[in-house]
């Protein structure tokens, strides 16, 4: 088939590159326009505008997919699909009505759980067990078009959001590819997702992402590993902002030294040799790595040894 794929960040990245070494023709890519990145703020084109150019394909970056001149250069090209990954913007009923089968979108999750932008932060969030990846076809209303493939992944007791979308979006390309192909053939037909079991899963902020040490350690390290590495889970110290990394929830007994873990309240500092304890409303966490506001990440051991030591004892909040 003739396709145009429509995706923006690293994250599409495998999506392309599966596409580009398909049987199917790559025509052009649609990516969101070119945005101000890293420490300089200057403009930088998307890493999938960056490949496709690369690959010497068309980019079309248009402001709203509802343009009048983008809509005209697609049906120029004349795609027969239109596959989506984490393209990052609405697409227009103008724009669904231009290719022959449609647009097919590859969404983190088995639909119809999680519907929306953060679906693999919330799996994790919310202590999910088993996730994985949808095609199905774009309707006006968000992530509820009939579905074509399925495929599940395991979520790891260790797994930060970006691990887990790292090998989601390497089997979610072939899983778009072979959807392609069953288009194709015509021995693919798309099913109406149920109308039971459907949750939402909007993009977490970074409000969102203030550790609260009055909840339990599972939850806190729940909350720390779905918004790592994006948009970085954080709490206070002296109203100094800190990022944390993954923790690690500590038993009555530890594991780490054997020796038994008196009570800390919740955000309570434990500073010991080579760790840090931070209480919660359960068991003490072990910090891992921790960053400052305006300092460099490092070990949480390495952070605690240039605090000022008093007669309370250090508290997160």
């Amino acid at each position: 088939m003739r396709v145009v794929f429509a995706g923006t960040p690293a994250t599409a990245l495998p999506t392309l590159e599966a596409l580009l070494t398909s049987t199917h023709a790559v025509a052009a890519v649609i990516t969101r326009p070119d945005a101000k990145s890293g420490r300089g703020q200057q403009m930088a084109a998307s890493p999938v505008a960056a490949r496709a150019e690369e690959a010497g394909v068309e980019v079309l970056r248009p402001e709203r997919a509802a343009d009048p001149a983008f809509l005209a250069r697609l049906r120029q090209i004349g795609p027969d699909c239109c596959p989506v990954t984490a393209y990052g913007a609405l697409i227009p009923q103008a724009a669904l009505d231009i290719p022959v089968h449609g647009w097919v979108n590859l969404h983190f999750s088995v639909l119809p759980a999680w519907r929306g932008a953060a679906p693999v932060q919330h799996a994790i969030l919310h202590g999910d067990d088993v996730t994985g990846a949808t095609t199905f076809r774009l309707v006006p209303e968000l992530d509820a078009g009939p579905v074509f493939g399925v495929l599940t992944e395991a979520i790891r007791p260790s797994d930060t959001a970006g691990d887990l979308l790292a090998r989601l979006a390497v089997t979610g390309a072939d899983l778009m590819v072979a959807t392609l192909d069953g288009i194709e053939s015509g021995e693919l037909e798309a099913r109406e997702q149920p109308s039971a079991g459907v949750s939402r899963a909007p993009k977490i902020t970074p409000a969102d992402a203030k550790i609260n040490w009055h909840h339990p350690a599972v939850a806190i390290s729940r909350l720390i590993r779905a918004c790592t590495p994006e948009p970085g889970a954080w709490t206070e110290l002296d109203g100094v902002r800190i990022k944390v990394w993954p923790v690690t929830p500590r038993g009555a007994i530890d594991g780490h030294s054997g020796a038994d873990v008196s009570p800390l309240a919740p955000g309570e500092l434990r500073t010991q040799r080579d760790r840090v304890l931070v209480g919660t409303a359960t068991v003490p966490v072990e910090l891992g790595d921790v960053q400052q506001h305006g300092k460099r990440q490092m070990p949480a051991a390495d952070w605690a040894r240039g605090l000022r030591q008093g007669s309370q004892p250090a508290v997160l909040g």
